[in-house]
């Protein structure tokens, strides 16, 4: 089953559904949520509607998916999104509306995925964070993954260059596995002693 709804003491994590646009809009268009993100904030319903289309609902036709709107119990409404690509380097990927921020939330969630994802096989996961979003490695510590090492990247379609931090945690019992992708696919990279 793809993208299983999972819960937690204060979470419901599901699929989104064509109802959740107005949250979705209110995720994707914050300028501050999405500052250390690749992509532009979205500035429309219309273009909330084609990331919809394009991010959630072609993941949900696929046998394997996680991508999960991150809700409240108490009113099912997404305040966040957490997303894993099912194909190496099985990226974890997460945003949370900046009201939200601070509070635990991600981090609840981010566990909740974690251990579906060891249960369905997964056998590991890498997660990025810009050097200057220190906050977003903090989530990635606080479910287990460990830093791996720093690469440079030119970002598309923002065309900034930016210095990358991976993270890897390993479900499969292959502790000494590193991905090396990004690594691999960047001129500049190296590892950071003081992280």
């Amino acid at each position: 089953m793809n993208t299983p709804t999972l819960e937690t003491e204060r979470l419901i994590l599901r699929k989104f559904t064509e109802n959740d646009l107005k949250a979705m809009y209110l995720i994707y268009s914050d300028k501050e949520v999405n500052r250390f993100l690749p992509w532009f904030p979205v500035k429309s319903m219309e273009e909330m509607w084609k990331l919809f289309e394009e991010r959630y609902m072609a993941q949900y036709t696929r046998p394997q998916a996680y991508a999960y709107a991150v809700c409240l119990k108490k009113d099912h409404i997404p305040v966040g999104y957490i997303h894993v690509d099912v194909e190496e380097p099985y990226d974890f990927g997460y945003g949370l509306r900046k009201e939200f921020w601070h509070q635990g939330i991600m981090t609840e969630a981010a566990i909740a995925v974690t251990e579906q994802l060891k249960k369905d096989g997964i056998p590991y996961i890498t997660a990025t964070h810009d050097r200057n979003n220190p906050r977003s490695g903090g989530v990635m510590k606080r479910i287990g993954m460990e830093y791996q090492y720093s690469y440079e990247e030119q970002w598309r379609p923002k065309d900034i260059l930016v210095t990358f931090r991976m993270y890897q945690l390993n479900f499969d019992g292959q502790e000494d596995r590193v991905c090396k992708k990004y690594w691999d696919g960047s001129e500049v990279h190296f590892i950071e002693a003081d992280i």
